[in-house]
């Protein structure tokens, strides 16, 4: 585990949506979560990162189901040349979708990855970079998941916390791990592109965390 990861040109903010964040279905520890992504991405902003939201479109009935409440983005969007929202129905966020082209377009080398949840959709987003070449780095203190339930027979309550190390662990070495989102250090990408992600607006006004 690094204490401070050389700088990376691209933030991206996996699935971090209001059916995540807020009311009974929460995830532990949403407060901490949700300070750490607003860190790393007003910080991604002032230095002229490339950020990019990842939003998951569930099936019908799915807390996250398109355009319900829950689907919504927690963090303001400010779409632009170097902020994006990318939407995505699988796990690995580059799967069927357009964030493979815009970081070689954008020449991104190296990225951060934060949000929910860490063994699914964060853990496939960042074995898909991995595998793609990119330097990845991941913020111990800034993705989070729910606990696992108990399962007669096989396993006691696992804790969210144990879950996502063990997420973090199960890509490897390749993968670099820091343990505060405050070590992610960003620089400018090299190539800015036009805004994209018309539905920017579904970033809403942040709810109370439960």
């Amino acid at each position: 585990m690094d204490n401070r990861a050389l700088p990376v040109e691209a933030l991206l903010v996996v699935d971090v949506q209001k059916a995540a964040v807020c009311g009974d279905r929460a995830v532990p520890g949403t407060a901490r979560l949700l300070d750490r992504t607003a860190d790393l991405i007003a910080r991604a902003r002032r230095s002229g990162a490339l950020v990019v939201h990842i939003q998951n479109d569930g099936p019908a009935g799915a807390g996250d189901e398109p355009h319900t409440p829950g689907w919504e983005l927690h963090h303001p969007v400010e779409p632009g040349p170097t902020e994006v929202v990318i939407r995505k129905t699988e796990d690995n966020g580059f799967d069927g979708t357009s964030l493979g082209g815009l970081l070689t377009e954008s020449q991104v080398q190296a990225l951060a990855i934060c949000g929910v949840m860490s063994e699914m959709c964060v853990q496939a987003t960042a074995r898909a970079a991995l595998a793609l070449g990119y330097r990845v780095v991941m913020p111990h203190d800034a993705h989070a998941t729910q606990d696992i339930p108990a399962a007669p027979g096989i396993s006691d309550r696992i804790p969210a916390a144990t879950v996502s190390r063990v997420a973090e662990w199960a890509l490897g070495d390749e993968l670099e791990v820091t343990a505060h989102a405050a070590d992610v250090m960003f620089t400018a990408q090299s190539v800015a592109r036009p805004g994209r992600g018309a539905d920017a607006a579904a970033a809403a006004a942040a709810c109370t965390p439960q």
